[in-house]
């Protein structure tokens, strides 16, 4: 029984020990460090073509660095960039409010949707530049 007890309190120490880096909900009420900037650390955003989003799968994520030239009905628009055009489906929520003209340079978040006959890119976010 003595045996059994103390490795009770080992594991139980152990887990406490193996706790003590994990800092929950209390550290980010914490006041930061002075000179902490904060925000995301990771790989840089990969910027693809429109060359290369016409030979992607369909639903595959894309972001793409261009102009908005035209608008084409309803929710479609043709986008541009060095490589070639191709239409994209931007929703009215999606623009959050800004204004774009042809001269505007943008960066669209979305996934290819690719058809029978053609491909677009379907926007999930607008980001004006």
């Amino acid at each position: 029984m003595k045996k059994i007890s103390i490795a009770v309190l080992m594991g139980v120490l152990s887990i406490g020990g193996a706790s003590a880096e994990f800092a929950g909900p209390a550290a980010e009420t914490a006041k930061p460090s002075a000179g902490a900037k904060g925000g995301f650390v990771g790989g840089a955003e990969t910027i693809v073509a429109v060359k290369q989003v016409n030979e992607m799968r369909d639903d595959v994520p894309v972001i793409v660095k261009g102009n908005i030239v035209q608008r084409m009905g309803d929710d479609n628009y043709l986008f541009e960039d060095a490589t070639g055009s191709i239409t994209v489906e931007i929703d009215d929520d999606e623009w959050r409010g800004q204004t774009v003209t042809p001269t505007d340079t943008v960066k669209l978040y979305g996934e290819v949707d690719r058809g029978i006959f053609k491909t677009e890119i379907e926007v999930n976010y607008v980001e004006k530049i």
